[in-house]
This record gives C-alpha cells, structure tokens and sequence, in this order.
C-alpha cells in the first residue's frame, strides 16, 4: 500500500537531512507505530505520505514516495484525498467549519458523496467517538480533547484507505484514548484500512501495533522485536528490564502473568517519593488538604456540593497533629472556594474548593471536557467566575493587573504557539529575558536544559509540537512565577524530554514553587504529584494524595500500580531503587 524507495527530505535552510534513504514497504490492514524522539522527523514521514510534504511544506524530497501507486511527488494532497486521510499535531490548524456536524461531513461533500451516505456516516462516527452530544457545539467552545477527537472523525467519515495519524492521542482522557485506539484498530482488522501513527506515549498503543518502526534507523519489525532493542519504550517494558523478565511484556496484562516472583521481592517494603517528597506543610495537613475529620479518621473529600464533601477515599485511621501557637496552619498559595464558572451556556465548573500550599505539586486529571483548563484560566485571570473566590498569593487573579499578576503565577498554555511571537529561537529568549527581569541567558540555559540541540536561528514554526511546547515552557519558567500553572506539559514530548521537565519541576517545587498541572498523563502524574485532583462535570470528585488515588482507578492508574496492585508502587524508579535496596 505505502512504498518508500530509498526517501531522504531536506528542509531549505537545513544542512542535512530530516529523513535520509528511508527504504521500506507498508503492507495493506496494517497499523505501524512510528518511534523516535522529537524532532527525529516522525512528521515528516507522515507528511511524504499524505502529499503535504514537499508540496506545502517546501524542501527536497529525494527518492519516490508511492501509496496505493499514486507518486506524492507528482501528485499533491488535493489529489490523495480519497486515499489518504490525515490528522496533525495541531487539531485546529485542521478545521474548515464551525460546528462539530458540519465538520465530519465536511470531507465527504468535498468528495461528492450522495447526503444519505453522509448522514449515515456522520452518525455512525459521532457514536463511536462519543461525539453525540456536542453534534452542535461550536467547535471553538471545545475542550482540546474534544476538538482532537473531532479532528480524527473528520477524516474517518470518508473512509479513506490510508490513515495518517500524528501524535492522535496526547490531548485525550485515558478512556477516550482506548475508545480512538479501538477504532482504529476495528478499521485495520475489518476494512483492512492502513494506519500510520506517530505517538509519544507508548504505553498507550503499542499493544495495538502489527509492526514498530525505529527512526531515525528505519529498522521496521514486530512490536515486541522492536521494544526489546529499542532507547525509548514503555514503562511495563521498562519494569521488565528491571526485573529480568523474557520474554519483556508490552501489555500490562502479560506483565500481571510474571509479576508474582517480583512482588515477593517487593513485599514488607513501602515505596519512596520518586525523587519528590512532599513539602512539610503537605505533610502537616494530612490527606491532600483535607482537614481530619471528627474521630480522628483522615478522609480525602470532595469538598463542594450542595450538601458539603462527600468522602470518597477512606484512609488509615489516624489521630491529627495537635494544633499548637508555634505550629501553625500554612496559608495557603491557592485559595478558592466554591468556585462557578459558566461558559457558553454551559456550567463548566460548579462549588470548586481546593487550595495548593507553596512546594506543593497538584495534577488535575478527568475526562476531556470535564473544566480542569477552565480552573487554570481562572488562577491565572484569564476567566471570570459567576460565584465563589478565588485568591493567588492573597490577590483576586480577574480583578489584578496582568502586570503584576505575572509575578506570581505563570500559565503554559495547552497551544504554546499562542506564548510565541518572535521569529528565532534566540529572539523568544531574549523577549523572555527582558519580560522576567532575568540576568541575559537565562531563558536560552533553560531551552538548552529542556530541548538541546536546537540552534538560535531557528523560526518556532519549524519546530515540533513537542520542540515548540519545550520553548514555551522555558519562555514562562524564566520569570520564576510562585505559582505554576501546566495545560497537558507532555504533549508532544519523548520520554526524554518530559524526564528532563519532571527534574526541572521538581527542582522548582523543592525551591518552594507551587505547581499545578491539568494532564491526561499518568505516568506524569504518578511521579511527580503530590496530590491528585479528579474533575469531572465541572467538580472536583477526589482530592488526595497521589498513590491513594490512582492506585485505585482503573482509568487514572499508571502501568506500575497496574502491575503491582494492590500495594501502591507508582513507578519504574521506586521499584529500581527498592530493587537495589
């Protein structure tokens, strides 16, 4: 179905290539999972198939790229459209309509289809992606979930023969992913659809894949092949590695089957913080927060509702620390209380209490759509809340001038493109730099720290999605802000990248930071959080610390904690470190 005879791309301006003698057959009913790190030109692949690469990008594409025998060189993407479907790293550089009906049909008027076959489809899709009930929502009011998820079934409904995915699940819940993943996979086991598809996060479709390919190598083999040999791969291969297992299990499910002899290894022993203990006004407060309830049992609640908190999670009895004039409770950095927010039309949050103390690290997870951006918009100003406080270093972030509210909470948008402005790498840091007061330099260490390798002159369009993400969070840590503020900081990052963001993170909670994340990653979660905070329908459903939440969810648990349930091992690190203990 897909041919690349001997392929190499080379970006004007570039010096060497981004794909070079790339020599490979994909076979039709396929999924292939495309592994690298960022910037290895996973996109780029993606691109020659789709046509876009030269013919929107620009460049020099060498050698012959084929797919259902149609030459993408001599045939541009208006010409592949009934072949080839694609959805990019950006969902809205994707939309041509306003509303989520009128996009998935889109591509089909477009190709002449009767209106009954299009009804039909369009029904069809908004089932198997769980889109019926926002068929007429503005697509601009979407989550970035949800607009992802829109993006995938716009090009599902013309039922092109090649798929053409990058990065289709970094901005999806847990379960959302699994619905996508599932369809897709459907389409290769039943209409024999190919399927190519760029991810970061391994865990989450290598169990899905017919073949893995290795970039920048171009080594194509069976998934359990290729993870065996390959730098970058997912936590239950990892834990594999660690405790001698062979074959290594890709599933969580294989890894359950011989995990027996490791939890005999690992019983008695009680897991360390992965290199990020809780600050001691986390630790004075007890479950997350919540204040010690009568009887001396610790509970973790929901804290709003009509009828107050309702507890969810039930800990281990213990009597509360006598308050004492010496002792006294921490104020907290983050303080709201019975927080609403309406958007819309649409009660986007409802009753929010929580508070985040300084050195303190929250992830607030839920399902796409569930108002964990919206919470962030109202920390950092941004949106106006219908009822209810909210108080950021003892200031009212809507009623502050942004000028001196940057001083003490910094946002990370979930599109960092809508941080950057300048024309270079070096221009970016120098604005920064001048912004943040901050000595001349500091923003491109930071940059260096996060993303080496990537030159001053280049523009922050040519990056990857990851790439420009990793900017974007140098341009707002610069300034040092109190408070935090992360929308999906993983998105587009290899597990590289987000290990060098978890140690920058954790350096700046240890410094006293207050950070506060909306992530649909787990693994993220499970070894840098101190709490979790689970959102759903606009309220907070579960405030506790990290282990009691996740372990517990089979949704929010990370691979580990599946692997090693019931005790409350999160991640490969603390099973090494107790390993070697």
């Amino acid at each position: 179905m897909i041919r690349f005879e001997n392929v190499s791309v080379t970006y004007d301006g570039e010096s060497a290539p981004t794909l070079k003698d790339l020599d490979l057959t994909v076979p039709e009913g396929e999924l292939v999972l495309l592994v690298g790190p960022s910037g290895v030109g996973k996109s780029t692949l993606l691109g020659a198939v789709s046509g876009l690469v030269p013919h929107f990008t620009g460049g020099t594409l060498r050698g012959r790229v084929t797919v259902g025998g149609r030459d993408t060189r001599t045939h541009p993407p208006r010409e592949l459209a009934d072949v080839v479907g694609t959805v990019g790293q950006d969902p809205l550089a994707h939309f041509v309509t306003d509303t989520v009906e009128d996009e998935l049909a889109y591509g089909m008027e477009s190709l002449g289809l009767a209106p009954s076959v299009m009804r039909r489809r369009v029904e069809e899709t908004l089932d198997l992606l769980g889109l019926a009930e926002l068929r007429d929502r503005p697509i601009a009011t979407l989550s970035g979930g949800q607009q992802q998820r829109v993006a995938i079934g716009s090009v599902l409904t013309p039922h092109p023969k090649v798929l053409v995915l990058d990065e289709p699940t970094s901005a999806l819940d847990p379960s959302a992913a699994e619905d996508v993943l599932a369809v897709l996979q459907r389409l290769v086991h039943d209409l024999g659809t190919t399927v190519l598809l760029a991810e970061h996060r391994l865990e989450r479709v290598v169990q899905y894949a017919d073949r893995v390919l290795l970039l920048p190598e171009g080594v194509m083999g069976p998934p359990a092949e290729m993870m065996a040999a390959s730098a970058i791969h997912p936590p239950v291969v990892a834990l594999g590695r660690a405790a001698g297992w062979s074959p290594l299990p890709l599933t969580v499910r294989d890894a359950r089957r011989v995990a027996g002899p490791l939890k005999e290894r690992l019983a008695g022993r009680v897991p360390g913080a992965p290199g990020n203990p809780a600050p001691p006004a986390f630790e004075a407060r007890g479950s997350g927060g919540s204040a010690p309830s009568r009887g001396g049992a610790a509970y973790v609640t929901a804290g709003m509702g009509r009828g107050g908190g309702i507890s969810l999670f039930k800990r281990r009895r213990t009597e509360p620390a006598p308050a004492t004039p010496t002792d006294p409770a921490p104020t907290p950095l983050v303080d709201i209380r019975r927080l609403a927010v309406r958007r819309a039309r649409v009660d986007a949050l409802r009753h929010v209490t929580l508070q985040v103390a300084a050195g303190e690290t929250v992830a607030l997870m839920g399902r796409n759509g569930a108002g964990k951006s919206t919470l962030l918009g109202t920390l950092v100003g941004t949106i106006t809340p219908v009822s209810g406080t909210v108080r950021v270093a003892g200031l009212t972030p809507h009623a502050t001038d942004p000028r001196r509210l940057i001083r003490h909470v910094g946002l990370v948008p979930q599109e960092p493109r809508d941080l950057l402005y300048a024309d270079t790498v070096a221009a970016e840091c120098a604005a920064a730099d001048a912004d943040a007061g901050a000595a001349p330099g500091s923003c491109r260490e930071l940059v260096s720290e996060l993303l080496p390798g990537v030159a001053d002159e280049t523009h922050p369009r040519d990056l990857s999605e990851g790439q420009r993400l990793a900017l974007a969070l140098a341009v707002v840590l610069t300034a040092r802000p109190p408070l935090l503020l992360l929308d999906e900081p993983t998105r587009g990052l290899d597990y590289a990248a987000k290990a060098r963001l978890v140690h920058r993170l954790r350096a700046l909670a240890a410094e006293g930071h207050a950070i506060v994340l909306a992530t649909h990653d787990v693994e993220l979660a499970a070894e840098l959080a101190h709490r979790v905070v689970i959102v759903a329908g606009g309220e907070v459903v579960a405030d506790g610390p990290t282990a009691e939440v996740v372990v517990s969810s089979p949704a929010f648990s990370p691979q580990v904690a599946k692997v090693l349930a019931p005790e409350p091992w999160l991640t490969v690190e603390q099973v090494e470190e107790a390993l070697r203990a």
